[in-house]
């Protein structure tokens, strides 16, 4: 999907697909392409005079985040990873994706193989005021800055999703409450090393390009924002895998709680059982032929069976 927005009056407005030929002038715009077509991109890369593997680099899955820029055209492209949300059965997962900046003489383009609320995070101005589509470099800024300020909205839904499954789990211990535990775990690796590689970016920008001086304290922002993002994802890690292991290790016991007390249950009925094979031999056994030898048999039995459940008791096998 193709979508270009333009500025007119400080107001960010979407720019009509109809009008959109190889004769538009797309200078000062900003194109983005969710999961673009062919079409699409052979389109956008005649028309901003950027190639097409720029295009392309953010549309794999597997592309790493990286700073590169084109000698012949002058083109910046610039992939961070950006938080994505997948739906489950009945909860949410959390993963990244490669997000695209390629920034020519011409205008803006962002590429990227899902459509992310992160485009109307920044045109609504959740995060940031005042979008600039003029210039390149602080437009980036505002972008990396959205993204750690969405890396860091994530991770508080991480945190009270596992605080959630937490709750649940202390009432019942079910697989669907622990597999979705293993889940958000495995969100928070996924997140803390796409964290990782996007500082590795934010430290070779300044080298790449050249920052305007009204744009430094935003700058520092975004590198105390992603640093910030990292702490918390491995802070919440490391929380997530120690109750991870605190969970197994009740399930472990309440498992030797039940087969110790299934144990001593079935020595209590084998007394009785016993007792009776004893009686039920083909020879002469004590209260033969007597009316109540049955009954005699039956006390023994019960007598037994009590003092064995008294010194399980005291031993705490019933407990």
């Amino acid at each position: 999907m193709l979508q270009v927005y333009k500025k007119i009056n400080k107001s960010t407005i979407t720019v009509d697909p109809e009008i959109l030929t190889a004769d538009y002038d797309f200078r000062d715009h900003w194109i983005h392409m969710s999961n673009p077509t062919d079409k699409e991109i052979e389109f956008i890369s005649a028309a901003a005079g950027v190639a097409e593997d720029m295009i392309k680099a953010a549309l794999d899955e597997e592309e790493r985040a990286r700073v590169e820029k084109d000698d012949d055209t002058g083109a910046l492209l610039v992939v961070t990873d950006i938080p994505f949300t997948e739906e489950e059965e009945n909860h949410y997962t959390y993963t990244t994706l490669p997000f695209g900046y390629i920034a020519t003489s011409e205008a803006i383009i962002t590429v990227c193989l899902e459509e992310t609320s992160l485009i109307d995070d920044m045109l609504s101005g959740r995060f940031i005021k005042d979008l600039n589509l003029h210039k390149r470099t602080r437009f980036l800024i505002q972008l990396e800055y959205t993204i750690s300020k969405k890396f860091l909205h994530y991770l508080k839904q991480i945190d009270r999703a596992s605080q959630r499954v937490q709750n649940e789990l202390e009432k019942s211990m079910k697989n669907s409450e622990l597999i979705e535990m293993l889940d958000l775990e495995k969100s928070l690796v996924y997140i803390s090393t796409s964290l990782r590689s996007n500082s590795v970016v934010l430290d070779r920008l300044p080298k790449s390009t050249k920052f305007y001086d009204e744009d430094e304290d935003l700058w520092e922002d975004v590198l105390i924002e992603n640093k910030q993002a990292i702490e918390m994802s491995n802070i919440y890690r490391d929380i997530l895998s120690g109750t991870m292991d605190a969970y197994a290790s009740i399930i472990s016991n309440n498992l030797n709680v039940v087969m110790k007390v299934l144990t001593s249950l079935t020595l209590l009925v084998a007394i009785p059982s016993m007792i009776g094979a004893f009686w039920g031999m083909n020879t002469g056994v004590p209260f033969e032929g007597q009316m109540w030898g049955f009954w005699v048999v039956i006390g023994i039995s019960v007598f037994v069976c009590l003092i064995a459940g008294i010194v399980l008791w005291k031993k705490r096998f019933l407990k």
